[in-house]
């Protein structure tokens, strides 16, 4: 397949819609954990991929410290959608509350509680993946009904969210506290990340009573019986305010894509590169075609640290020919994200 560089983007695409595709976890961590995986995204046949680097020009990284509570691919979501991306204070909740029509969305104090189960070690807490631990909507609305007193009593008030497992808080404790997203803590030490300052004192006296309160529930105890894991705490996420004037999100809206991040927590190696050639096919059957035609093409590559957007630049038909004739840095862009 050619890679013929684009027409102008006036010729022919008036009115097509712009494609913005994020891509969370690209990079593994820079850690010796994650050493195979860099081996092994360094010989993966990606020709999707590289023939788009080609055609795309890469705009200057967004980086933050590694204990930053807002991953990189929040913050690019952020920021393509309009959000603030003040760290540990990107609304996701409210966002979700906005969208199901729930009253106050804009008011002060949004967050997703999600139940959890964490796994105590002799000097840790560590985070399980909560993902398929309450699949079932009865199930989860069993718990979220036992545990709302407690958190009513704190004026927080318990919505179901989009999809079992994940609830929608409203409440005063909540508001301008900022929190870190699961994409951080899962599989690891809670500590790092827990709500730190007097704001999250309540909180994380809530969380502890959660557990006692938890630790001898008879849906525990069903669960027992089930040989599934107990649910025996809840991660507070997603917290901040909406500003005033945002209605809803742009359309087209940019697309996440999380299936590199899933696998890589799910700690296959196999699977970590199955993912990344079943994005890099996606690649060659959307963006690359859309950019070949000119359209408005950007696409957004997230590591642990920072990400970075490469996008359509009509014309500069001589820095394009310069990267068809370079190739692609795969080294050069892995090591800048990690």
């Amino acid at each position: 397949m050619s890679d013929k560089p684009p027409p102008p983007a006036s010729a022919g695409t008036a009115g097509s819609p712009a494609l913005h595709l994020i891509v969370a976890q690209a990079a593994p961590p820079a850690d010796p954990e994650a050493q195979v995986l860099r081996q092994a995204f360094a010989t993966l046949a990606l020709p999707g991929l590289d023939a788009l680097l080609r055609l795309l020009s890469p705009g200057a990284p967004d980086a933050a410290d590694d204990d930053s509570l807002s991953p990189p691919h929040e913050r690019a979501m952020a920021h393509a959608l309009g959000l603030p991306v003040a760290d540990g204070l990107i609304p996701w909740a409210a966002r979700a509350a906005h969208a199901a029509g729930l009253p106050d969305a804009h008011a002060p104090g949004w967050a997703w509680i999600t139940p959890c189960h964490w796994q105590v070690g002799m000097n840790e807490v560590r985070q399980h993946d909560p993902a398929g631990l309450l699949p079932d909507a009865a199930e989860s609305a069993a718990f979220r009904e036992a545990v709302r007193p407690w958190f009513a009593g704190d004026g927080i008030a318990l919505h179901a969210g989009p999809t079992p497992g994940a609830w929608l808080a409203h409440g005063a404790p909540l508001a301008a506290l900022p929190s870190a997203s699961l994409d951080r803590v899962i599989g690891r030490d809670i500590d790092t990340w827990k709500l730190g300052g007097d704001a999250g004192r309540p909180l994380r006296r809530l969380q502890q009573e959660m557990q006692m309160f938890l630790y001898t529930h008879a849906l525990n105890d069903a669960r027992e019986c089930l040989r599934r894991p107990p649910v025996n705490s809840f991660w507070i996420s997603g917290t901040g305010d909406l500003p005033t004037a945002w209605a809803g999100d742009p359309q087209p809206a940019p697309q996440l894509d999380r299936t590199i991040a899933d696998a890589w927590q799910a700690g296959h190696v196999a699977g970590w590169t199955a993912a990344w050639q079943a994005l890099d096919a996606r690649l060659a059957t959307t963006l690359l075609p859309a950019a070949r035609a000119g359209r408005a093409v950007t696409l957004t590559l997230c590591g642990e640290r920072a990400s970075r957007s490469w996008t359509l630049q009509p014309g500069g038909w001589i820095q394009q020919m310069r990267r068809r004739i370079a190739g692609p840095d795969r080294d050069r862009w892995l090591d800048g994200l990690s």
